[in-house]
């Protein structure tokens, strides 16, 4: 079983093409990093659970509902104070023009300390996954966030982490400094170059260079670097060596989660016991299917994506 645990929003996007303030109608929706690995992760035949913590109303709700429709066991706080956050998005085909966020406040920012019994949660699970988006959301956050990764690894788990910076919620001083105390307990993880360079200033234009970097600086057990713009859509190292998959043409409807569908492939791969030669174009499969489907979920098949690695 996977288990992941962050925040999750509802989405509000106005018709393709339009820009909010022109837009008279909003399409709604639920997304959210950790709960979009959750829901491919399930949607791929792995059981998977999301924590999280959500305000007792319509919109609580909503958010666990999807989840669970899903097939993801969500495991929620539910509570009177706080609130869901919203955020509001452009999408121009393969770019996102314009994202808004109005977060502050809510629910799971306020969540605290051993409010959560970790032991039970983890309970059955061999996979941990959380994002930089967590610990970024408040200082009660990211002291959860260091309790779950603690007790997943002394639980045996594997544990992933996916960067995943965002500038809107913390600086890169402080991302810097939290995330480098939470990678001690981090099995596999998941970066862009820019991120990299950006929160532990390791730069460079050579992707298997970077990645090495990080292993080497954090003693993780395998890096991946997801790519834009570059011949090669990904590149893992692991066990000594570099993997690769080259970038899958599709046409991109919206890029919003396509990295999170990375982070659910390469996890189920790997849970399949699969090698990274495999696991990186696995991962790349899921990441380009989820271009092609509008919302934050990545709403594949097992079929569809085994089709596209073989191709």
């Amino acid at each position: 079983m996977l288990v992941t645990f962050g925040e999750a929003m509802v989405r509000f996007s106005p018709p393709a093409l339009q820009r909010l303030e022109q837009a008279s109608t909003l399409a709604a929706s639920v997304g959210g990093s950790e709960l979009n690995v959750a829901v491919l992760a399930a949607r791929l035949g792995v059981p998977s659970r999301w924590v999280s913590r959500l305000p007792d109303n319509a919109l609580g709700r909503m958010i666990a509902g999807q989840a669970r429709e899903q097939g993801v066991d969500a495991h929620v706080e539910w509570t009177a104070d706080g609130r869901v956050g919203l955020y509001f998005v452009e999408i121009g085909g393969a770019r996102v023009s314009s994202v808004l966020y109005d977060r502050a406040g809510s629910a799971i920012s306020r969540v605290t300390p051993g409010s959560i019994d970790w032991g039970s949660v983890f309970a059955g699970a061999r996979w941990y996954h959380v994002s930089g988006i967590t610990p970024a959301l408040s200082d009660g956050a990211a002291k959860v966030t260091a309790e779950s990764l603690a007790a997943a690894k002394k639980a045996g788990l594997t544990v992933s982490y996916d960067l995943n910076y965002r500038s809107k919620l913390w600086s890169a001083k402080q991302a810097c400094t939290v995330q480098e105390r939470l990678l001690e307990h981090v099995d596999v993880l998941t970066t862009t170059l820019e991120d990299a360079r950006v929160v532990f200033g390791i730069g460079g234009d050579e992707p298997a260079e970077v990645a090495r970097a990080l292993q080497q600086r954090f003693e993780v057990g395998a890096v991946a670097i997801t790519l834009r713009d570059n011949a090669l859509a990904a590149v893992i190292a692991a066990d000594g060596k570099v993997y690769s998959a080259p970038r899958l043409e599709v046409e991109s409807v919206d890029p919003i989660g396509a990295g999170d569908a990375f982070s659910a492939g390469l996890i189920v791969s790997r849970l399949e016991s699969r090698g990274w030669d495999e696991v990186v174009r696995f991962a790349t499969a899921t990441a380009a299917l989820k271009h092609t489907i509008p919302g934050d979920f990545c709403l594949v098949t097992r079929a569809e994506v085994e089709q596209r690695v073989s191709r």
